[in-house]
């Protein structure tokens, strides 16, 4: 039987439902989950490094964190940016407006975070001798978390509820098969998934 990784999250733990393109608001939100289990990869690779150093386990929990915050965090986020974001720009509930102005900038604030955390997991990924996390990489680690963690309720909350509204079935395919295109992914429709 093959080792598994003692850092590694289960699958069986994952709870978002099955969710195609063809329901964008529900698949950010399924994309949600997929980012705090991945935040909370990072959290143990974070802890494992300080307590057992760089092996296996770490470079393998790494490589999912850096592939996922890499690909799919970068779609999601341009997700919001190009279709819910603008929906409500003129939204007449202020507060809605001011959500969504925070929202874009922990955007550009994650894009920056993510590009120099970035830098110190592909080292401690690829230099089995690179130093064990510092506090300054912690503090690093903690903020990008924290960020998400404070994030996702807003736009769960606030402006996902908000722009639900403006979009008809028609325009939630476009939506959907847009989103698809991005990733080179066939969207399926609901009845022919096994």
């Amino acid at each position: 039987m093959p080792h598994a990784s003692k850092i590694a999250i289960p699958l069986p733990g994952f709870n978002t439902p099955l969710v195609g393109f063809e329901q964008p608001f529900e698949m950010l939100e399924a994309c949600h989950e997929r980012v705090l289990r991945s935040l909370d990869l990072l959290r143990r690779a974070r802890e494992h490094i300080a307590q057992h150093g760089h092996d296996a386990d770490s470079r393998s929990a790494l490589t999912d964190v850096l592939r996922y915050f890499d690909i799919a965090g970068s779609l999601h986020h341009e997700d919001e940016e190009l279709h819910i974001f603008p929906a409500l720009q003129d939204h007449p509930d202020a507060t809605v407006r001011a959500a969504v102005a925070e929202l874009q900038a922990d955007h550009e604030r994650m894009h920056a975070q993510w590009a120099r955390l970035r830098q110190t997991l592909l080292r401690w990924r690829d230099d089995p001798a690179a130093p064990p996390p510092s506090d300054k990489d912690g503090t690093l680690i903690d903020e990008f978390i924290i960020g998400y963690e404070l994030h996702i309720p807003l736009e769960e909350t606030v402006a996902y509820p908000a722009a639900h509204p403006f979009f008809d079935a028609d325009r939630l395919r476009e939506i959907g098969e847009e989103m698809a295109r991005r990733r080179q992914v066939n969207p399926v429709p609901p009845q022919s998934r096994a």
